[in-house]
C-alpha cells in the first residue's frame, strides 16, 4: 500500500490517434513542475498519471494543479487490487475521519476483474458504514464521495482537487505576447498558454519616462507566468526613440494608433525570429482608444501573422477577477508607468482612418527606427520556480 497523487485529464481523451503525442506532452510538462523535488516520480498508466515518492505533499499537489493539460488531483491509496478484504479495511479507514452522508463510487477499468463496479461499490460501502457508525449512505446528494479506481491495481480517493485544465503547453504552437506592465496582457498570456501555445514575451521600454521599477515589475509578472506557462523569454525592447519621433511629427490624435502599429510590426519581426506562429494581445472591445473595432482593425493591417485577443469581449471586471485568481493582479497595480502611458494624447482617436495613419507614417521612419530598436533589444529567459537560470 502505497500514498500517491493521482493526476487526471480530460480534453485530451478526445484526441483520437493523435492522442499518444498531447499524453507525451503532458507527461513531460508534469515531470517538470516536480522536478524541483527530490525523489518523485512520475508515471503514466492506463489513462492516469501518478506522482511517486512525494506522499500528499501540498507544495507537489500545488505544482501540479497549475499544470495546463491536467484536470484533477486526487491524493490516492494504492494498493494490490486482488485482497478485496483489505481495499474495504482500507476504504473503512479513511472514511472514519469524517461524518455524516456518502457514497462509494467504482470504476473498473480492468474489465477482467471479476467483480463488476456497482458490487464493488456496495461490498465497499457496506464496509465503511458498518465501521463508521457516524456515516450513513445517500446515492443521490452525498456530502462525502469515495472514488474507487480498479486498474492495474486500486486507487482509493475521496478528494478530487480541481487544476488548470486545457492542453498541455507545446502541444499547440508557439506565440508572443505583447507583455506590458498591466493587468490585461498577463492574464491573455495565462489564457493562450492554456490552450497548449508556448508563450514568449516581447515589452517595450521607455527610459527615462519608464523607470528600473517599471522593468522589473514586467520581469516579476513574467516570473509569475512561468509557473502555469513554463520557460518564457522576455524581450525588452528600447521604444523611446520611436515614441519620440511620433510625438514630434504625426498628428496628436494618432499617436496611439501609431505606436501601438509599430510595436506590433517589430513583435511580429521577433516573432517570426523565433519561429512564432502568432501574436498574442491583451486587448479587449472598447476598453480604451486603441481598442475599438476601427482602432483594432487599423492595428492588424499591418501583421501578417495571426493576432489572438483572448480578453476581445471580456469586461474589466471579469479581466481582474481572473488576475486575482492566477497571481498577477497585485504586481500589475504597482504604480510604475508603462511605455503606453507616456506620450498619450489628450483627444485620441477612437475611429482611425487607415488611409490616414498610413500618410502619417510617411513623416517617421519607421523602418530604420524598428530595426535599430530591435538591434539594441535584450532578452531574459525565465524558469518555472527558479527565476533566471539557464541550467533548469
Amino acid at each position: 500500500m502505497e500514498k500517491l497523487i493521482l493526476i487526471r485529464f480530460s480534453e485530451i481523451h478526445l484526441k483520437g490517434q493523435n492522442r499518444p503525442y498531447f499524453e507525451n506532452m503532458l507527461l513531460r510538462r508534469i515531470r517538470e513542475a516536480v522536478s524541483p523535488f527530490d525523489g518523485a516520480k512520475v508515471t503514466r498508466s492506463d489513462s492516469r498519471y501518478f506522482v511517486r515518492n512525494a506522499g500528499w505533499d501540498d507544495a507537489v499537489i500545488e505544482k501540479i494543479c497549475r499544470v495546463f493539460g491536467v484536470h484533477s488531483v486526487c491524493p490516492a491509496i494504492e494498493m494490490e487490487k486482488d485482497d478485496f478484504s483489505a481495499i474495504c479495511r482500507t476504504a473503512a479507514e479513511m472514511m472514519s475521519s469524517v461524518s455524516g452522508s456518502f457514497k462509494v463510487r467504482a470504476r473498473r477499468a480492468d474489465k477482467h476483474y471479476p467483480t463488476p463496479s456497482p458490487e464493488i461499490a456496495a461490498k465497499i460501502g457496506e464496509a465503511v458504514l458498518m465501521a463508521n457508525p457516524q456515516l450513513h449512505v445517500d446515492v443521490h446528494d452525498p456530502e462525502h464521495v469515495l472514488e474507487v479506481e480498479i486498474r492495474d491495481r486500486a486507487y482509493l480517493y475521496s478528494m478530487i482537487i480541481p487544476a488548470a485544465g486545457g492542453m498541455p503547453v507545446g502541444s499547440n504552437g508557439k506565440a508572443y505576447v505583447l507583455l506590458s506592465g498591466g493587468i490585461d496582457s498577463p492574464v491573455a498570456a495565462y489564457m493562450t498558454a492554456k490552450r497548449g501555445v508556448h508563450i514568449d514575451a516581447v515589452h517595450f521600454d521607455s527610459p527615462p519616462y519608464t523607470s528600473a521599477r517599471s522593468r522589473e515589475k514586467v520581469i516579476t509578472l513574467a516570473r509569475i507566468l512561468t509557473d502555469y506557462c513554463g520557460a518564457i523569454r522576455l524581450h525588452i525592447v528600447p521604444f523611446t526613440e520611436i515614441q519620440q519621433q511620433i510625438y514630434e511629427k504625426c498628428p496628436d490624435r494618432e499617436l496611439t494608433i501609431l505606436m501601438r502599429r509599430s510595436m506590433m510590426r517589430i513583435a511580429e519581426k521577433i516573432a517570426v525570429e523565433g519561429r512564432g506562429l502568432a501574436l498574442v494581445t491583451g486587448e479587449s472591445v472598447g476598453q480604451v482608444a486603441s481598442q475599438t473595432i476601427e482602432s483594432l482593425a487599423c492595428t492588424n493591417e499591418v501583421c501578417t501573422l495571426p493576432v489572438i485577443r483572448p480578453l476581445i469581449c471580456f469586461d474589466k471586471a471579469e479581466i481582474m477577477e481572473l488576475a486575482r485568481r492566477i497571481g498577477t493582479y497585485e504586481t500589475s497595480i504597482l504604480p510604475y508607468e508603462d511605455c503606453c502611458t507616456v506620450f498619450v494624447p489628450r483627444h485620441p482617436a477612437t475611429h482611425p482612418d487607415a488611409a490616414s495613419v498610413r500618410k502619417s507614417e510617411e513623416n517617421v521612419d519607421f523602418a530604420a527606427l524598428e530595426a535599430e530598436a530591435i538591434a539594441h533589444s535584450e532578452y531574459i529567459d525565465l524558469y518555472p520556480g527558479t527565476g533566471e537560470d539557464p541550467e533548469y
